[in-house]
């Protein structure tokens, strides 16, 4: 069993930065896919970005192009995701997730779920 716990959400104001980070423990996800997703109030759950267990072929939401950025430390057992020029509309529940396959995207099964960490951007 793999156990993902979130960190790093806060009050932040637009155009400000966060750095999420999602620290795994149980096993090692080195070998896994990872991805975040977010889920504001009233919406369905989405998908922000993914990364392979190599940390190569990363993949990214249109919505956050160019301002998110996956990343991975297998050696710390830790996926980041950091996020700059942040947007009001960026303000969700932002959770990460474990593939056993090793490489991940938004169509992938996920296998391991954290329980999310939120994130507001106020105006």
């Amino acid at each position: 069993q793999v156990q993902l716990v979130e960190s790093g959400g806060g009050l932040v104001q637009a155009g400000d930065s966060l750095r999420l980070s999602c620290a795994a423990s149980g096993r090692t996800i080195s070998t896994y896919g990872m991805g975040w997703f977010r889920q504001a109030p009233g919406k369905e759950r989405d998908f922000v970005a993914a990364i392979s267990w190599s940390g190569g072929s990363p993949y990214y939401a249109d919505s956050v192009k160019g301002r998110f950025t996956i990343s991975r430390d297998n050696a710390k057992n830790t996926v980041y995701l950091q996020m700059n020029s942040l947007k009001p509309e960026d303000k969700a529940v932002y959770y990460c997730a474990a593939a056993i396959t090793a490489s991940a995207g938004p169509s992938h099964e996920y296998d391991y779920w954290g329980q999310g960490t939120q994130v507001t951007v106020s105006s």
